[in-house]
């Protein structure tokens, strides 16, 4: 018995693919700063997914791509105030992103999928949003933005350190 399942969870904006040998740079925010806007600068960044599946005697065959993408017409800075430090902090806003989707092809690869692939796999892709979510906002919290120099460069190594790893 031969089931083809297939799926895409993609955003509608073009994005720039992330990759460890391009660092993002103030050019690369295209955005408008909205009026009132409160923060220096915003990354907009995320997590795409497509997939194929093949259901094969009882067994789910997944094939798959987990990118992280930066999106640079909803990113967006106030050249007036930002410097390198917060480049630097919402550069690494881009690297976490990565490092979910990095979560999100392991947690693919470790599991056993059922014939409802395609509901077990948005699970799987909701939980891991929900995850970076939290953990951007535990990164804004704990560097406060990016004015807590001593934090940020603390946070700059710990994702540099985790970006090393093998994936």
């Amino acid at each position: 018995m031969l089931f083809n399942f297939s799926g895409i969870a993609q955003e509608i904006e073009e994005g720039v693919l992330w990759n460890q040998d391009i660092q993002l740079n103030w050019s690369d925010f295209k955005g408008k700063v909205p009026p009132a806007a409160v923060p220096a600068a915003t990354t907009a960044s995320g997590i795409s997914y497509k997939y194929s599946a093949n259901l094969i005697h009882h067994e789910v065959e997944l094939d798959y791509e987990v990118n992280a993408y930066f999106y640079p017409n909803e990113s967006w800075y106030k050249p007036d105030i930002c410097d390198d430090l917060i480049l630097s902090h919402e550069r690494l806003h881009f690297d976490i992103t990565e490092l979910f989707a990095r979560k999100m092809r392991d947690k693919l690869h470790r599991t056993s999928f059922s014939d409802n692939v395609k509901v077990e796999i948005r699970k799987i892709y909701k939980e891991i949003l929900n995850e970076l979510k939290e953990f951007q906002s535990q990164y804004d919290w704990e560097t406060n933005f990016s004015r807590n120099a001593a934090k940020q460069l603390e946070w700059n190594k710990k994702i540099a350190k985790a970006l090393e790893k093998p994936q």
